[in-house]
């Protein structure tokens, strides 16, 4: 990954680390109301994800670099939809749950970002800001993966995101970002890269959302 890229994003997926929901899915002590909130959190986040993604395929100048977003844009909702509806099953979400539901303060922040800056920021940014979802996941899935968890829900979670075939989309999403950045002005990577340690921030915010069940006060 680019050195500002890691440079942007490595200091806040270190916080994350120490974020007690992940400590609570590898140690099984992660209550299943959190837990709860996350899976339906996620399930609202990936569609507006897939939009986010679909926007960077429109923009992209490579038929393989369009190729791949479309169908990452796909799998955001089919592939990662797959896994919740198991968890969600074990956790007792019903579908009309899932319609019911809003997305928390943390989400909508998120999402709105995502989309306002895949839509009019500059493709840079578009790159930088959906890089992070990508790279963290994988990267948290590597770490948990090798302390387990006596939880088997907590498990097929970690071990999705541990998982080779996801690893590989990581690289090629990694891949692009870096080809963008090649020859940027020192203006544009900073642009960027801001926008790639907003979005890792969102990330650490998801988790605490969900650990701290958080909604809308008024």
């Amino acid at each position: 990954m680019d050195a500002r890229l890691t440079a942007a994003i490595v200091p806040v997926y270190e916080r994350v680390l120490e974020h007690p929901f992940l400590a609570g899915l590898t140690d099984g002590s992660l209550p299943d109301t959190a837990f709860r909130q996350y899976v339906i959190q996620d399930a609202l986040f990936l569609t507006d994800y897939a939009r986010a993604l679909a926007l960077c395929a429109a923009r992209s100048g490579a038929a393989a670099d369009l190729r791949m977003f479309c169908s990452h844009a796909t799998e955001a909702i089919d592939v990662e939809r797959a896994l919740h509806d198991e968890l969600m099953g074990d956790l007792g979400i019903s579908a009309t749950d899932l319609d019911g539901a809003e997305q928390s303060p943390a989400c909508r922040g998120y999402t709105s970002f995502l989309l306002a800056t895949c839509a009019l920021g500059a493709e840079a940014d578009a790159l930088a800001a959906i890089l992070p979802c990508y790279w963290i996941y994988w990267e948290v899935g590597r770490v948990l993966v090798g302390r387990g968890s006596p939880d088997a829900r907590y498990r097929l979670w970690i071990e999705t995101y541990a998982d080779e075939d996801f690893g590989r989309a990581v690289s090629a999403v990694v891949d692009v970002a870096d080809r963008a950045f090649a020859g940027l002005t020192d203006a544009v990577a900073d642009s960027a890269a801001a926008h790639a340690r907003i979005s890792a921030r969102y990330e650490w915010m998801f988790w605490d959302s969900a650990l701290r069940r958080e909604s809308w006060l008024v």
